[in-house]
């Protein structure tokens, strides 16, 4: 997601309505929350498999949940909360559209051409796609905490609040994921010295 499109969605994200039946204060910290947390929460579900198509309505969701609760979360804990929210919005809504038997196309796979493009915008743009081939191979619950550890800066003990997850398992996941996606690079990069498509 690209700052203008960052912006855009942000823009089309409606506060006033959401937070409608909260109070002056309130909203104020509703919009402060939007404004920092947007970006990372957008691209955190984007990462975990939901449909480019799908991501907003996961967003707003997260959103209107905060609204809800916005007077029982505690300053300073707001990303904490607000990410955890996202993980599982993103959950129920990749086992809603399994149930339905909703053909997950994954966008990341649509791969045209491995080859080094001609300018680095391109090239960036390859790396991006051939990251979310990797990341959408692993369990949802594996990928989640890579994505937070290695992609968004959190702490093991972050994450392990974040998701309400004991730090042993929070550990023990990472590691997985780690293990897991450094076959997967290996897997990828073989076939593209191979010349194949990944």
């Amino acid at each position: 997601m690209t700052l203008s499109e960052e912006a855009l969605a942000l823009h089309s994200t409606p506060i006033g309505t959401i937070s409608g039946a909260v109070g002056a204060g309130a909203k104020a910290r509703l919009e402060v929350l939007v404004r920092a947390h947007h970006g990372t929460i957008w691209r955190f579900v984007r990462r975990l498999g939901i449909p480019e198509h799908d991501v907003d309505d996961v967003v707003h969701e997260v959103i209107l949940i905060v609204a809800k609760k916005l007077d029982v979360i505690a300053i300073g804990s707001e990303r904490a909360f607000m990410m955890s929210t996202a993980y599982r919005v993103a959950s129920d809504n990749r086992r809603a559209r399994a149930r339905r038997g909703e053909v997950e196309v994954d966008e990341a796979r649509e791969i045209v051409d491995p080859a080094p493009g001609p300018d680095s915008l391109a090239d960036q743009h390859r790396a991006r796609q051939l990251l979310e081939q990797v990341l959408a191979g692993l369990p949802i619950e594996l990928r989640a905490v890579f994505i937070l550890y290695e992609l968004d800066g959190f702490t093991s003990a972050e994450i392990a609040e974040t998701l309400g997850l004991a730090p042993g398992t929070t550990a023990s996941r990472l590691r997985r994921a780690r293990e897991l996606f450094e076959k997967k690079v290996h897997r990828v990069e073989s076939r593209l010295r191979a010349g194949g498509v990944a």
